[in-house]
């Protein structure tokens, strides 16, 4: 299974989106939350206590 671009859990098969750059990179997202977070809002999700990848963040 995929995992979130921007939270980093899981997607489960058949939810979700893929969303495809004009480069050809590609970046899953698990709901909408996550993928206006990254796109529309441009927040790090390493500044947000409700992903997986805050816990990357704190740890040095």
């Amino acid at each position: 299974m995929a995992k979130c671009t921007f939270c980093g859990y899981e997607v489960e098969r058949g939810t979700g989106k893929l969303y495809v750059f004009k480069t050809g990179k590609t970046a899953n997202f698990c709901s909408s939350k996550c993928e206006k977070n990254m796109l529309k809002l441009k927040r790090k999700a390493r500044r947000l206590p409700w992903t997986a990848n805050y816990e990357k963040g704190k740890k040095k």
